[in-house]
């Protein structure tokens, strides 16, 4: 079922548009020229266009990559700061390994009761305050992150083909750049980030 531009239809007492139109699709397509992305002003109007576009998309998608490991690096360098004011060490047990805070603390288990006996239980804040720029930047980024996610959406929502591709191939590059380390201890742990492209 293909909900076209409906500009075409004649309607009583409506004056007949003039010029290109947008056409939206509900199917997969691979319409290029009239194709709108997101915008009604991001008008696509020649294939020298469309390529243009699809080269933004992918630069979208990469910049949605950096701005995830823009997070985990500002994240990382909050940690750092904070441990070197002697904030944020787990205690110490026995043998001297530390101790997991969410596996051992009061606080874990009434969050475990709860989801056990479906009471609603209010969750103690667990961790080390942060200070109040640090949580402006990390706002700031899960913010930009959060936004971009859902315009790449709207962008994967047009049905089109080509622009689909140009997003994945954006998530995909951005990804191979941007995520060349792994922390093989994290990964082990099952602690690594697995949250994609989907939404935030």
């Amino acid at each position: 079922m293909n909900h076209g531009d409906h500009g075409g239809h004649d309607m009583p007492g409506m004056p007949m548009p003039s010029g290109p139109q947008c056409s939206m699709h509900m199917l997969w397509n691979t319409q290029i020229e009239d194709t709108c992305i997101v915008f009604r002003s991001w008008h696509v109007s020649s294939r020298t266009a469309f390529v243009f576009s699809c080269l933004v998309v992918v630069g979208l998608g990469v910049l949605y990559e950096w701005l995830r490991a823009a997070q985990r690096t500002l994240d990382r360098r909050i940690a750092v700061a904070l441990r070197a004011q002697g904030k944020g060490k787990a205690p110490l047990r026995a043998d001297g390994d530390a101790v997991s805070r969410r596996s051992s603390t009061p606080e874990y288990e009434s969050e475990e009761a709860g989801l056990l006996t479906g009471s609603l239980v209010s969750k103690a804040r667990v961790g080390v305050p942060l200070p109040f720029s640090a949580r402006v930047s990390r706002a700031t980024l899960y913010g930009a992150s959060v936004f971009l996610s859902f315009f790449l959406m709207l962008v994967f929502m047009t049905y089109n083909a080509y622009l689909i591709l140009a997003t994945v191939v954006g998530a995909a590059l951005g990804h191979y750049i941007f995520s060349s380390h792994m922390d093989v201890d994290a990964v082990l742990a099952s602690g690594v980030d697995g949250k994609g492209m989907a939404c935030h």
